[in-house]
């Protein structure tokens, strides 16, 4: 039996879509519409949720995309 590798650096928690919101503080409707427009943070599903990586918003905040 083989199990997968595991980083041995921590890994930051994910964001919800609340999360982001308050980080960048806009409102969610503002990030569904950015979603959907192809124009936001990076984000995936999850089930039926939104997730987003915290260093992928930074990175695309501090790329001027915002």
């Amino acid at each position: 039996m083989t199990t997968a590798a595991v980083s041995a650096t921590p890994v930051e928690g994910l964001w919800t879509i609340d999360d982001v919101s308050a980080f960048l503080r806009v409102p969610t409707a503002t990030l569904y519409q950015w979603r959907h427009r192809h124009i936001g943070p990076p984000a995936f599903k999850v089930g039926r949720h939104l997730r987003y990586d915290p260093a992928a918003v930074r990175a695309w905040l501090v790329a001027g995309e915002a």
